[in-house]
């Protein structure tokens, strides 16, 4: 179970589930998401190295242990893409996504790979806040509620912070990382994704 001060990312799936959205298809003057149309080859080869790394501790029993536990979260297993889903949507999927990675990047890690973590996740929390200003700079429409694949998403993600441990929640998000940076560059382009 989580029990490492998540309730902030538990305050977002929760506040996205019930229907806090944005008007569709314009992020406003105030959002900047349009850095992330393009990931630097070097920041996605730092997450990219991390991930592996991660990969290969875990068949090597290094860092964790998920091995000994079950993980049965398959949060990153989706019969869509953030380009199926509406651009308000995407912005949505796209802060839930980089809250749960920046938690999970940083959580206490053995050194080597701590290290490795560094840079990734300062990444991640630069555009967890470029997302995050997101909102601020929008009208909210309250007539409109987040599809039902993302709503359906939201709800398995809050499902699977109550029930999963947190080397699982870890190890899920690491190994979809890369994922998770195809999915900030889609909600970026817009309608160009």
């Amino acid at each position: 179970m989580l029990h490492l001060g998540l309730t902030p990312l538990l305050v977002l799936v929760l506040g996205v589930s019930l229907g806090a959205a944005f008007p569709h298809d314009t992020l406003g003057k105030g959002c900047r998401l349009s850095q992330y149309q393009s990931i630097a080859p070097e920041q996605r080869h730092a997450v990219d190295r991390m991930r592996q790394e991660f990969f290969l501790s875990l068949s090597l029993g290094l860092y964790l242990q998920v091995t000994t536990h079950k993980c049965n979260t398959k949060l990153f297993h989706r019969k869509w893409n953030a380009v199926n889903l509406p651009m308000s949507d995407r912005v949505l999927l796209v802060a839930a996504e980089l809250n749960l990675t920046t938690a999970m990047l940083g959580l206490p890690a053995a050194p080597g790979f701590a290290e490795l973590c560094r840079e990734p996740l300062h990444f991640f929390r630069t555009a967890r806040e470029a997302v995050q200003g997101c909102p601020l700079s929008l009208q909210v429409d309250p007539s409109h509620q987040p599809s039902g694949r993302l709503r359906h998403w939201l709800h398995k993600l809050h499902n699977a912070m109550r029930a999963e441990s947190t080397e699982c929640l870890r190890a899920t998000t690491i190994l979809h990382v890369l994922q998770v940076l195809d999915n900030l560059r889609c909600a970026a382009l817009q309608d160009k994704c």
